[in-house]
């Protein structure tokens, strides 16, 4: 089994999380600036063993499509065309960023700290990975 790779993309900054090689816990990457998120995918494939790439799906209360879609539909072709051989699965990702500044607070940490859009985006990362990892159990 290979790893499973998510992505909290966004137009600044992309959360990233991974799974372990068994696919059985979800643990936060890192936090990329979104300029150089294809160059990192690559250099991250050809290191790792990756068996599938989960983009989170932002999406409006009422179910449609949230703004920043558009932005992921052109990353997303570009994912595809830069690293064809690895399957892309798409994860509902409302309430992700609330989440994951719960999680912040739950665990302990100082306002500062909270403060830190790059850890939360790689903990909505992990959370998005954790969906996807339940949805298919």
């Amino acid at each position: 089994m290979g790893r499973i790779l998510a992505i909290d993309y966004g137009t600044k900054r992309t959360g990233l999380a991974v799974t372990d090689e068994m696919q059985i816990i979800a643990s936060g990457l890192t936090t990329v600036d979104t300029k150089q998120l294809l160059e990192y995918l690559k250099k991250y494939v050809s290191i790792e063993n990756v068996e599938k790439i989960v983009v989170g799906l932002p999406k409006q209360m009422d179910n449609t499509a949230s703004e920043s879609e558009v932005y992921i539909q052109k990353f997303l072709k570009l994912l595809l065309k830069e690293i064809p051989q690895i399957p892309v699965d798409r994860v509902d990702e409302r309430f992700t960023s609330k989440m994951a500044f719960q999680t912040m607070i739950d665990s302990g940490l100082k306002k500062k700290q909270r403060k830190n859009k790059a850890l939360v985006d790689e903990i909505s990362a992990t959370l998005i990975l954790q969906s996807y990892l339940s949805s298919v159990q």
